[in-house]
Formats: structure tokens, sequence, C-alpha cells
């Protein structure tokens, strides 16, 4: 995604926005390396802000997930349209009794399935996008663990239709962001590199508007 330090800086100022030293450096490894981006922090502390900045700074799209108590996998990866599948079959007529094996296969593919975050993102071909998975920590550890074949082989297996793998060649840059409501399991944590935010400071502050108003006239 990026060929330097230097050159993730300068794309991430283009886009106004403002980055230390130490998770520029960490934001530029995970994307190197193909590994997620664990950012903890307290709410309304740019978390979120960073997963969109990067995708500004790339020219690319991001697939957010946002994540609430009780979420399925179904939410986040996808589900078959029953009613397309009705109606797709109530064209079919008399090829139910002899091309029923082929129909039944065309019913299970991607054409019938309505996709989630998720596989959006590793069928995302282009170029890598952004994948945020936002506030993690509401889920429960189960919804957790599910993702961790995506974080480890980059597929993800969903019945009836199969698995489904990234391009190598746009492997996403995920974020995956936490308000510390419960701590997150270490086997996902060892998965990913890691930066700690905070609210910023005021030399921070003065700092980030000064960069999002250069170029604006003055009023």
């Amino acid at each position: 995604m990026f060929n330097s330090i230097a050159g993730l800086s300068e794309k991430l100022r283009a886009g106004r926005y403002v980055i230390d030293t130490v998770s520029l450096e960490v934001v530029y490894l995970a994307a190197r390396m193909r590994k997620p981006l664990l950012v903890e922090g307290p709410p309304g502390c740019g978390k979120t802000e960073l997963a969109y900045a990067v995708a500004t700074a790339v020219g690319t799209v991001v697939e957010r997930l946002q994540c609430y108590e009780g979420i399925t996998e179904e939410k986040a990866i996808g589900r078959f349209d029953e009613a397309l599948q009705k109606l797709f079959l109530t064209t079919q007529g008399d090829r139910l009794g002899e091309d029923w094996e082929e129909i039944r296969e065309r019913l299970h593919s991607l054409d019938f399935f309505s996709q989630g975050p998720l596989v959006r993102a590793l069928r995302y071909r282009e170029k890598p996008c952004v994948l945020l998975v936002d506030e993690l920590d509401k889920v429960d550890q189960a919804f957790e663990a599910m993702l961790l074949e995506i974080l480890s082989a980059w597929q993800v297996t969903v019945p009836k239709l199969g698995t489904i793998r990234a391009n190598p060649d746009a492997i996403p840059f995920v974020v995956l962001s936490s308000n510390e409501e419960r701590r997150l399991g270490d086997p996902l944590r060892r998965r990913c590199f890691y930066l700690r935010f905070e609210y910023p400071t005021v030399e921070r502050e003065a700092e980030i508007l000064a960069v999002r108003s250069e170029g604006q006239s003055e009023e």
C-alpha cells in the first residue's frame, strides 16, 4: 500500500491527518506486513478516523463493520437472499426436474448471496480496501473467534457457498477499534500490531487545527 514511511506520512498529511512518529511507523509496518492493526482507547479519540485517513491516502474504500452487543455472523459475513432464491425458482418451470443439480448450485452462489462487510472486503479486487471493524469490544468471544480465520488466512468459509479467499494482491488493510469495555482475547491480539490512542493534548489539538486550516481563506 505504501512504498515508504515518508510516502505514508506525505499522503496522510495531504489528507490533513495528523499522526505522531511512533503511530506512523506502526501503521506502515502493519500495511507492509499485511497484519491487522488493533487500536484501543476511549470513545472519540480518533480510532475510527485513522481507518478513513488511510483509505483516503491510498485512494480506496472503507468496508465498515459496526459492532454491537448481540451482532451475528450473518450480519458480518452475509446471508442468502431467500426471497430472491424463491423468485428464481418460480422462473425455472419444467427445468426443476431435469436440471435440479445445476439449479441448486446456482441458488447457492454469490448471485443469491447478500454480502456483508467481511465478504465484500475479501472480494475487493481493484486494490486493497480498508476493513474497519469498529468497537470490537462489544461482541462476545464466539464472534471474536470467528474473525480469526479471516485475520490469519484472509479467507472465510460460508456454509453451502464455500470458502471465499482474498486476492493475494489485494489483501485488505484491517483496523480493529476497541473502547476497552472488555479485554479482547490474546489469540486475536497476537495477530495484530497495536496502537493506543488517548484524547489529544492542547498542543496536539492546535496542530490538528493548523493542518486542517491549511489552504483555507481567513474569514
